[in-house]
């Protein structure tokens, strides 16, 4: 995340009400970055999470802990 960016910054989960809502970017599929595609909780407790996918929202979809998966 860029330094001149802080928690403060950011939307208050309306899940837990304790961590913020961070947005998270990707690329699509032609390789162009989208920029605020997911926004998730950062406490990990909370998991709550919203999506944009093909122009439809979505929320609270399972969250996959891949810090201890082997990378490809």
């Amino acid at each position: 995340m860029d330094e001149a960016y802080s928690e403060s910054q950011f939307p208050d989960c309306i899940a837990c009400g304790e961590g913020v809502l961070v947005p998270l970017s990707d690329f699509g599929g032609h390789g162009a970055s989208v920029h605020y595609k997911a926004w998730v909780c950062t406490n990990p407790t909370c998991k709550f999470n919203l999506k944009i996918r093909n122009g439809e929202v979505y929320m609270n979809e399972p969250v996959v802990d891949l810090r201890h998966s082997a990378r490809r």
